[in-house]
């Protein structure tokens, strides 16, 4: 791969924590090198307060984030993405549009922390948990050295980064 930035997109069902959260960390510790989004086969509408609390307390921006469709980026003048990443099973078991540019896929599934009921300490708990996974994932993520992987190195260990 060049020596451009690289696209990323994070994909979830509602558009509202996970993905978001992916967004900000990623668009924080790698804007060097990418520049994410995030996305929601179904969106939900709004940014979950927790999850921008999380990201402000933790000093990552969140200015711009907003939960929308990810047909916004299936359009012809979309940019054009190099990585999509699922961050919860359900968006992984849709039915995805075509990416144009054949970006490498792979699901970097985490539980659903907004779906959790119960006390305040609970949810925030779930969240901090959500946060901590995402923020190792993206940091292994921008130290891949992708320059010098081939295709199938690349693929293999971006996918693997999603186990972790």
């Amino acid at each position: 791969m060049s020596d451009r930035i690289l696209n990323v997109l994070f994909l979830c069902t509602g558009n509202s924590a996970r993905s978001i959260m992916a967004e900000a960390i990623l668009n924080s510790l790698g804007s060097d090198r990418f520049r994410a989004y995030s996305a929601g086969s179904h969106p939900v509408g709004s940014v979950n307060p927790i999850a921008i609390n999380w990201l402000n307390k933790n000093h990552f921006g969140t200015d711009n984030l907003r939960s929308k469709s990810w047909d916004e980026f299936a359009v012809p003048d979309a940019p054009v993405m190099d990585f999509v990443l699922t961050v919860c099973d359900n968006a992984a078991g849709e039915v995805c549009p075509i990416w144009p540019g054949q970006p490498f896929s792979a699901h970097w599934g985490v539980e659903d922390p907004a779906s959790v009921k119960g006390t305040t300490e609970e949810k925030e708990k779930a969240f901090s948990n959500v946060f901590m996974i995402l923020n190792r994932r993206i940091s292994l993520f921008t130290s891949l050295p992708i320059a010098s992987l081939d295709r199938i190195s690349l693929h293999r260990e971006v996918k693997n980064i999603g186990q972790i």
